[in-house]
């Protein structure tokens, strides 16, 4: 949760950042392309690594020992 809020708050960052630049790069059609281009660069990256870390948390929560629970009169249920 804290890497992917970490994430969250770096597009937000490239979001606020693209703003205030728009004014200024909106004079020169080349340095607003690559305005648009960068904070778009920006964010697919930010993209790419949290579904990386999305597959590495799932691939850790398949090959993770079983947890055995003791439920009632001394019966064990067995989860992931």
């Amino acid at each position: 949760m804290l890497k992917s809020t970490g994430y969250l708050i770096s597009t937000l960052s490239v979001i606020l950042l693209g703003v205030v630049s728009w004014k200024a790069a909106s004079q020169d059609h080349f340095l607003l392309l690559c305005l648009i281009l960068g904070m778009l660069a920006s964010g697919a990256g930010m993209l790419l690594r949290w579904l990386a870390f999305q597959n590495e948390q799932r691939a850790r929560r398949r090959h993770a020992a079983p947890v055995l629970h003791i439920v009632g009169e001394g019966h064990i249920r067995r989860s992931r």
